[in-house]
């Protein structure tokens, strides 16, 4: 039986993978693997089946907690939005010159997706630089660019990459120190291909016609709402104060996400009395709730079960210790797992190392493996455009060809990786944490 449920746990994770292909959503391929593969297990356990029920549920709760963390930081991205706040940022960026533009506009996506997540940062660059550059074979450098900042920027920070969340969400990295230890890293990810295209970029941003879009208001026209500065303050002050919050009170981060939910939420219905219930709904938290991407945090709920029912049979423990065997050394392994997150979803791939290698006392919280594997799969997806959901959705946006993106971009987000790579690794030994003393 156990052979049958990775049979049904591979086929589903290339229908994910070849999601675009079958013209089947990811979202629908996750959910019915992750049941089927439970039920599997299930089935063929009978005798134990009360056992199996107690393993569901103690996963169903770690799975929970990441699901309502995301649900809480996209509500509040996305209130934040409807009052056209990211426009504070953006509207203040008017250069001319393409290669300033370039590292202006990549900067600002590192810091922002450090906060908001690297899916919504790259949506809003991508919809400032339809603005600032007209001219459409330098608009999509500029687009593959954003893909890469937005990656890294997301990679260092446990808000910042759905990956680094569900590592630190689990207890495997604290905050501060994942930011310390790899911001260096990250920053080197993206300025190594800056720096290359600084000598080779060549082309004008082109001038602005008839092409004027604005930032993308959900359908809100663009009508300026009273509150914009206030709720862009409280929004990214709220998403901040997330890892305060847990490491003063010591519990779970979700719960900080929902705080910080709950006061813009209060914020967000007193801000504009005079309105009536209907003009007012787009800018409430009952609005944002209606747009946030309910697929997605499906998807995370299939692929976290699929793997949970893995590592709950013991195949995820055997097969690092395979690989241990087979290729000796934790850094090549996951270098690798990087490099395939360019391919595969690092969800899923991230969510299969956690059951590899953990819980377990010689993988203690900041160890290097936690650590790296968070820099590996937020940074290795931008190898290829469809391997994060940053790179999904711009493809999307721009209608960025696969191929083109592979002959313009891919090596640059590679150089970009191994160098970072590097530098995590030679910097790692002085900032390494000890493990702790068990008396």
């Amino acid at each position: 039986m156990e052979i049958l449920i990775i049979i049904v746990f591979v086929v589903g994770y290339l229908a994910i993978a070849l999601e675009h292909p079958l013209k089947i959503n990811k979202t629908a391929s996750a959910l019915l693997t992750g049941v089927l593969c439970w039920t599997l297990y299930a089935v063929s356990q009978q005798e134990h089946i009360e056992h199996i029920g107690e393993e569901l549920a103690h996963h169903l709760a770690e799975i929970s907690a990441i699901l309502f963390f995301l649900m809480g930081a996209m509500t509040i991205v996305e209130l934040v939005d409807a009052y056209q706040g990211f426009r504070l940022i953006t509207d203040r960026i008017n250069t001319k010159n393409p290669k300033k533009l370039l590292w202006i506009i990549c900067f600002v996506t590192f810091f922002l997706s450090s906060v908001l997540d690297n899916l919504t940062t790259a949506i809003v660059m991508v919809s400032l630089t339809r603005k600032l550059v007209p001219n459409k074979e330098m608009r999509m450098f500029f687009a593959g660019m954003i893909i890469i900042a937005a990656n890294a920027g997301g990679a260092w920070s446990p808000i910042g990459d759905v990956t680094t969340t569900m590592l630190w969400i689990k207890g495997y990295i604290t905050s501060a120190n994942i930011m310390m230890t790899l911001i260096l890293p990250s920053l080197v990810c993206m300025i190594v291909p800056l720096i290359y295209l600084q000598f080779t970029l060549k082309g004008e941003l082109g001038h602005a016609g008839s092409h004027k879009e604005d930032t993308h208001a959900h359908g809100h026209g663009h009508k300026q709402v009273r509150g914009a500065t206030a709720m862009l303050l409280l929004g990214i002050g709220g998403l901040i104060s997330v890892p305060i919050f847990k490491t003063y009170t010591h519990l779970p981060p979700y719960l900080g996400m929902l705080l910080a939910l709950g006061v813009i939420w209060v914020v967000s219905e007193l801000i504009n009395p005079d309105m009536d219930e209907a003009e007012k709904r787009p800018y409430t938290a009952a609005g944002a709730l209606s747009r946030i991407d309910v697929p997605s945090v499906l998807f995370f709920l299939g692929i976290l079960l699929a793997v949970g029912a893995l590592q709950s049979m013991g195949t995820l423990n055997a097969f690092a210790g395979w690989l241990d065997v087979t290729l000796k050394d934790n850094r090549i392994i996951i270098t690798l797992i990087g490099i395939v997150s360019a391919i595969v979803d690092n969800v899923p791939l991230v969510a299969a190392s956690m059951g590899m290698y953990g819980p377990n006392p010689a993988y203690y919280p900041d160890h290097l493996i936690w650590e790296y594997l968070a820099y590996c799969a937020g940074t290795g997806g931008s190898i290829l455009i469809i391997g994060s959901a940053a790179g999904v959705a711009v493809m999307g946006m721009e209608k960025i060809d696969f191929l083109w993106y592979v002959k313009r971009i891919s090596l640059l987000a590679a150089l970009g990786y191994f160098a970072g790579a590097i530098v995590y690794l030679i910097i790692q030994p002085y900032l390494a944490v000890h493990p702790p003393v068990v008396p």
